[in-house]
């Protein structure tokens, strides 16, 4: 019994480790089936990862005329502030960074010299293999409007000539310009659906776009598909401004400029920005634009035309009836006329730099006058009424007297007076002013000789007519009392006359 019982117990226990031993390789199994799971799952996400990591090799390539500002406009899309312009073919980059994955890649950028020389020099931006891979930036100068659709068409032929050279297959270049066809016409105006933070675009998605029935395009839409998107960028729109006020241009003038580039955005499929460096317009919107057209980003901002100097028209959103809306605020322009014909290069004005004659103020001129007469000693012969006084009340003559003029007629004849020698200082100038009238006086009378021979006038003393009217004169004088002092004589001759 009691063995039954044990073996009775111990079947018991003997079926429970069986059990138990079956439970245990089960659970390893599952196990084991789970860390195979976790492996999978942890190589599929490595692989979608790196499937989905942001792409290398994409380029953008940059055409314009000189100073358009194309290297400004890479350079403020860096964030440098101070670079320099390059000659031929620039290369730039551009760091675009995938928020929602934390990735980050470079976009290669190549500058063309506005010069056509350098023309050739494109063989090393864009070749047969990444062409798949570029998009293709057209700049335009604002500040010369004259320039733009030239300038649009100049360089649109010489990137279609490039890309016939490079001798891509048929049917990989109709594979191109289908997709640039599809892409086209699959724009959708951005709605509230759409996420405001750029995301990387759904692949599910996408293919539902492709797949989708394409619309028959416009009359003049993609007449010149190129194969790759196109942007046409309008540089230093801040001179719409100054060609209001300087050149009289308004905005059926802008509209007009507008119109054009619109109708030549159309037969290349591209998108246009206005852009200015100066105010930071639209930069940020030409870089979403490249990494949406290049990396898949989203992008959501819809279309702008109400500001004349911050247009954006993305590639899919224009056409023939849109543009036809400019057109409706012409007033003195017509449809047909020819962009050459109303949009003119201003005269160049000729400033002549003529020496402008200012005249000085009369105070200023005055007082110079004045300055120069200080310089010059006044000449007061014959006028005793200007002398300066003296303490004594007796006048005093300015240095330059009466001597000096006798000195530059005629010199004193030798037989007349001498002044004499015990004068005072005072009355000295009074006799030298009495030699000067004697000097005049025998000039007129004759003169003298000894005895007084040879008096033209018959009067044999010849010297008593010329004392007497120097006496009548020095008496005239004498009766001044500002001139002569009465105590003392006024010269040689009046005291012998007396």
């Amino acid at each position: 019994m009691a063995a039954g019982r044990i073996g009775s117990y111990s079947s018991p226990s003997s079926s429970f480790n069986a059990g138990s031993g079956n439970n245990h390789s089960a659970a390893a199994a599952s196990e084991e089936e789970d860390g195979h799971n976790l492996w999978s799952s942890i190589l599929s996400e490595v692989s979608t990862r790196s499937r989905s990591k942001l792409p290398s090799g994409k380029n953008v390539l940059l055409m314009g005329e000189d100073g358009a500002g194309k290297t400004s406009l890479i350079g403020k899309l860096q964030g440098i502030e101070e670079y320099k312009k390059g000659r031929g073919m620039e290369y730039l980059y551009i760091n675009v960074h995938d928020e929602d994955r934390d990735d980050q890649t470079r976009c290669n950028v190549w500058i063309l010299d506005g010069d056509l020389y350098h023309k050739g020099l494109l063989k090393f931006a864009m070749d047969a293999k990444s062409i798949r891979d570029t998009l293709i930036i057209l700049v335009v100068d604002m500040s010369r409007p004259w320039l733009a659709l030239d300038s649009l068409q100049k360089w649109a032929s010489v990137i279609r000539e490039h890309i016939d050279k490079l001798k891509i297959p048929p049917e990989e270049m109709r594979e191109m310009e289908e997709k640039m066809v599809r892409n086209y016409q699959a724009y959708v105006e951005p709605g509230e659906e759409c996420p405001v933070s750029p995301q990387r675009r759904n692949t599910s998605l996408q293919e539902e776009q492709d797949e989708s029935v394409i619309l028959p395009l416009g009359e003049d839409t993609l007449t010149h598909n190129l194969g790759i998107p196109v942007v046409v960028v309008c540089t230093k729109c801040d001179a719409i401004s100054i060609l209001e006020k300087e050149h009289d241009y308004r905005d059926e003038h802008f509209d007009f400029i507008q119109s054009h580039i619109r109708k030549f955005c159309l037969q290349y499929g591209a998108a246009l920005i206005y852009t200015s460096i100066k105010e930071n317009k639209n930069i940020d919107i030409v870089y979403k634009y490249i990494v949406q057209q290049l990396y898949g980003f989203h992008f959501n901002m819809p279309a702008v035309v109400v500001e004349k100097d911050a247009v954006y028209i993305p590639a899919g959103w224009d056409n023939e009836k849109k543009i036809g809306i400019l057109h409706e605020n012409f007033q003195t322009l017509k449809l047909e006329d020819t962009f050459e014909d109303i949009i003119t290069k201003p005269p160049v004005r000729k400033f002549v730099h003529e020496k402008e004659i200012v005249s000085e103020d009369d105070q200023v001129f005055l007082m110079k006058q004045q300055t120069q007469l200080s310089k010059q000693p006044p000449n007061t012969a014959g006028r005793p009424d200007a002398s300066p006084r003296v303490s004594g009340g007796s006048p005093r003559t300015p240095s330059r007297s009466g001597g000096s003029n006798v000195a530059s007629v005629s010199p004193v004849p030798a037989g007349t007076k001498k002044i004499d020698p015990n004068m005072k200082a005072g009355t000295t100038s009074e006799g030298v002013l009495a030699n000067f009238f004697n000097s005049l006086l025998s000039k007129k009378t004759g003169s003298p000789g000894p005895g007084g021979t040879g008096n033209s006038t018959g009067n044999p003393g010849g010297q008593k007519p010329v004392l007497t009217d120097v006496q009548a004169e020095l008496e005239r004088i004498s009766r001044k009392p500002d001139l002569v002092s009465p105590t003392s004589p006024t010269s040689p001759a009046e005291s012998e006359a007396s």
